[in-house]
């Protein structure tokens, strides 16, 4: 037997509480030893680990590619590709493609193109209602079945509480997780951006937290009274934080992430009405980015892309008409390691928020453990990158660190064993 050898990473796995500086085996695509050399074959490859980190390959739970239907933004491989230079061996993609991914026959042709590709495997969200609309239920039961790992109407509404009633029912029926985006679209209608002074200064209509809050209480209601397994897509507020705990300490079982772009930027970054920073969810207030921050640290959120990619004409109208969302798959990791040099999440928190966590909501294996598939990355954490627009994998033109240099890049990274960046 033939090993690939990986020799003085610092191996860190949070879900196996490793953090130590060794040596990893890997053969047939599986981790064979941490630590020693097995007893038989020999060696067919060597990587130096020296200074760098070997962590479980990160899970994204919510990025929008683009194909099918919008080549002009992106496409699978190029998406794919820019997921895997911050370390992505897995993008759950949202089923807000043209056509809906809201067919087997659609499903089908993400996951060729994606094995075609050959970077990051996606992990597709089927539609719960045809088309997105929220009024007919999708065939739920068949995308399952087609390799949907779990249900999404992206952030398109629901036509009423009705219609999630039956969605979330259906769905427990035959055990389908569901992700689930909280947004009230009346409160949310017209806004641009955070409710709140900055809003008012700069004239552009607000998104109120209630938004998210009212739709949430509604959401939490309804999975204790049916049963879904259900998870929350991308909070960006402290009271949203508050009640996902509440509903954990009296019994309900429910995982939740938060965008990357709200525990960087508050809604500061939107004076000068720069458009790069018209997302949604919004982002909000300083307070809101410390609750979320605390969240992330206590292991209770997990942490997404929300990965949109745009040409430059699309962010190119007044802040308000922009198309909203960020392209963040080429600066993920350096942004993410920004809030541990800084302080303000741990290493292990981030790791596990970015990795093994999604990894289990997602419901695949994934970490640094013998026997386990070897979906890894290898990291330095020291060295820097520059992000030249015009150098970006995404197609996307809305990246929010066009022109930075940023410290933390991924070396190397293997999906079943196959290094594939």
């Amino acid at each position: 037997m033939r090993y690939l050898h990986i020799e003085n990473a610092r191996l860190i796995d949070p879900a196996s509480n490793l953090d130590q500086v060794t040596d990893l085996y890997v053969a047939e695509g599986r981790i064979a030893a941490i630590g020693h050399k097995p007893a038989g074959g020999g060696i067919e490859l060597t990587i130096d680990g020296q200074g760098k980190w070997l962590v479980p390959g990160l899970v994204d739970l919510g990025a929008h590619l683009p194909e099918p239907g919008y080549a002009h933004k992106g496409t699978i491989a190029s998406e794919t590709r820019a997921a895997c230079s911050s370390g992505f061996t897995h993008v759950c993609s949202l089923p807000d493609t043209k056509p809906v991914t809201d067919s087997s026959a659609v499903v089908k042709l993400i996951l060729e193109k994606a094995s075609k590709a050959g970077y990051s495997k996606v992990l597709p969200l089927g539609a719960l209602t045809q088309g997105l609309e929220g009024e007919q239920l999708a065939s739920m039961f068949t995308l399952h079945e087609a390799g949907c790992v779990a249900l999404s109407n992206a952030r398109r509404p629901f036509k009423d509480s009705y219609v999630l009633r039956r969605v979330m029912e259906y769905a427990a029926t035959y055990d389908i997780p569901v992700f689930l985006s909280a947004n009230d679209i009346a409160l949310s209608a017209g806004g641009c951006m955070h409710e709140g002074p900055v809003a008012t200064r700069m004239g552009l209509s607000g998104i109120p937290r209630t938004a998210e809050t009212i739709a949430l209480a509604q959401m939490l209601l309804l999975i204790e009274q049916t049963g879904v397994r259900a998870h929350i897509s991308q909070i960006s507020c402290a009271r949203s934080v508050a009640m996902l705990q509440q509903a954990r300490n009296e019994g309900l079982s429910i995982s939740a992430d938060t965008a990357l772009a709200n525990l960087i930027y508050t809604d500061d970054a939107v004076n000068g009405y720069n458009s790069q920073f018209n997302v949604q969810p919004p982002l909000r207030s300083e307070s809101d980015r410390q609750a979320l921050l605390a969240a992330v640290n206590s292991g209770e959120l997990a942490i997404s892309s929300n990965h949109q990619p745009h040409e430059v004409a699309a962010k190119k109208a007044p802040f308000a008409d922009a198309e909203p969302g960020m392209s963040m798959f080429d600066g993920f990791l350096p942004l993410a390691l920004q809030l541990v040099e800084r302080g303000e999440l741990s290493l292990t928190a981030l790791i596990r928020a970015t990795s093994t966590l999604p990894a289990q909501i997602a419901g695949i294996e994934q970490g640094l453990v013998e026997g386990q598939a070897f979906n890894a990355a290898l990291i330095d954490p020291l060295l820097e990158r520059s992000f030249r627009r015009s150098e970006l994998l995404s197609k996307g033109r809305n990246s929010p660190l066009a022109g930075q240099t940023l410290k933390g890049a991924v070396s190397a990274v293997f999906i079943e064993g196959h290094q594939v960046f």
